[in-house]
């Protein structure tokens, strides 16, 4: 067999696989406040920097805004945000959080440290995170240029 195609050899099926466990250790934290993965990270995107253009969202989250509209039109019908036409471009939809959106950070202060603990290990711990945040960014730099 050629060593190429054994799967132990891809890295893509390690990055898929990590993502997709980490995804669902996510699950059991958020689902309690009603909260998707995606959902979360919209979220963050948002404690970061209030009052964003979808766009904005979209581009921080590496998606499309086909992408992003329908988890926002979800957020929305659930309380967490609001959506209105920009001031100064109607064409602009802008995202705020509402009281509901902000008082869930407070709500899930937790959920940093719990992933935190279920990912660090021997091989990945608070000394080299960074090293493999920066790894991981330059994958996703690379393949951005594509």
């Amino acid at each position: 067999m050629d060593e190429r195609f054994k799967l132990d050899n891809q890295l893509c099926f390690r990055l898929y696989s990590a993502s997709r466990l980490m995804t669902q250790a996510y699950t059991p934290l958020l689902s309690e406040h009603g909260l998707t993965y995606p959902q979360y990270l919209v979220l963050m995107v948002l404690w970061e920097k209030d009052e964003q253009p979808v766009n904005d969202i979209a581009k921080r989250l590496l998606l499309e805004t086909n992408t992003v509209t329908p988890l926002l039109k979800r957020m929305e019908a659930e309380g967490f945000v609001t959506r209105s036409r920009g001031r100064e471009d109607a064409r602009q939809i802008i995202v705020r959080l509402t009281q509901k959106g902000v008082d869930l950070q407070k709500q899930l202060t937790d959920v940093p440290e719990a992933m935190a603990c279920a990912t660090l290990c021997e091989s990945v711990n608070e000394s080299n995170i960074l090293q493999l945040f920066g790894m991981l960014d330059g994958i996703i730099r690379q393949l951005q240029k594509k």
